[in-house]
């Protein structure tokens, strides 16, 4: 299966709560971002006693000849900024107005800062699985930090500022049977400074690795389905330890050289349903539902959802979205099967 392919469905984990429906910041549900797999600073877990993870373990079996295979394997998470809106001062009856307009809770809302996610993806190809073997294979993620002003049209100035992450992931094997390889991957996230943070996730958030996964791919060996193994490999499946993951078999039914580890329990081979016009990062919604009520927001609320790049593209798509294309989206049956007697 092509990386494109599987990437697709890793970005539906991806961004899996990363701004949910009505996708404006003035929505009180929309403070926090409702995404998984959080990955956060060890100083600032182990001030915390450990509550909230530093770590994420991926174990999964391969099998094949050793000196044929070769793995490639990514990292994939949320890097988290905060967007700030400077707004121009107006001058009127010798006051400074920092805003123009009538004030309330929305209003307020939605010139607070907002939390942006930016993709962060790091790999290490063509491995040798019988260099793992022999050693373990650490490779580093680092992000500096950044700050970025645009200035818009209308005279504001839009600030992004992010914090800077690091930490590794932890790649060694273990040869448990005959032509059969427990591969495992650790990712830790050791980013600096983060211990005075107690109890303020909202900030340590973005120091933290958000909605991480990992893409696991093998040429010249298989996968084993920890789902559903064959007899023979059972008590090694049971013997692979997975936190806060869960490594899945993806691309067409039968094909074993590529699995999702991700922090949303899958099954074998997850799709993205075909009628689907695009993500709308709600996975627990049905997309015609989502579609209707976009349409039916207020050009206010609409105009904020233009604020954010990815609710922009949603609005822009739900908007263009034909009868036909609707028409899709409602009542779909997958699989039709004749109902036996005592069914």
């Amino acid at each position: 299966m092509k990386l494109e392919q599987v990437k697709e469905i890793a970005n539906a984990v991806l961004f899996e709560g990363y701004l949910l429906y009505p996708y404006r910041q003035s929505a009180l549900k929309n403070r926090t971002r409702w995404t998984f797999g959080a990955v956060y600073p060890q100083e600032y877990s182990a001030a915390n006693d450990g509550t909230e993870p530093w770590t994420m373990h991926t174990e999964c079996l391969i099998e094949g000849k050793l000196d044929a295979i070769a793995l490639d394997v990514t990292v994939r998470f949320l890097h988290l900024l905060v967007r700030t809106v400077a707004q121009p001062e107006t001058v009127a009856d010798n006051r400074v107005e920092p805003y123009a307009g009538e004030w309330g809770l929305a209003s307020r809302l939605a010139n607070e800062p907002l939390q942006e996610g930016i993709e962060r993806e790091v790999s290490a190809l063509n491995l040798s699985l019988r260099d793992l073997l022999a050693e373990p294979r650490r490779v580093a993620i680092e992000f500096p930090a950044s700050r970025i002003v645009d200035n818009a049209t209308n005279g504001t100035e839009i600030i992004r500022e992010q914090q800077a992450v690091a930490g590794a992931f932890i790649l060694a094997a273990a040869q448990v049977d005959t032509n059969i390889y427990k591969l495992s991957v650790q990712i830790e996230n050791t980013t600096p400074g983060t211990d005075i943070l107690t109890n303020r996730r909202d900030i340590v958030l973005l120091q933290s690795f958000v909605s991480t996964h990992t893409i696991l791919q093998v040429r010249q060996g298989s996968f084993i389905s920890l789902l559903e193994p064959a007899e023979e490999a059972q008590d090694f499946v049971k013997a692979c330890q997975n936190l806060r993951t869960w490594p899945v078999l993806v691309g067409n039914e039968g094909e074993r050289d590529t699995m999702l580890s991700s922090p949303i329990i899958l099954y074998d081979y997850p799709q993205i349903a075909p009628e689907s016009p695009g993500a709308l990062f709600d996975g627990s919604e049905i997309d015609e539902i989502l579609s209707l009520r976009i349409i039916t927001l207020s050009d206010d609320e609409k105009e904020q959802m233009r604020q954010d790049e990815r609710t922009r593209e949603i609005l822009e798509r739900t908007e263009a979205l034909t009868p036909e294309q609707f028409m899709k989206m409602h009542g779909t049956i997958r699989e039709l099967r004749p109902v036996r007697e005592g069914e």
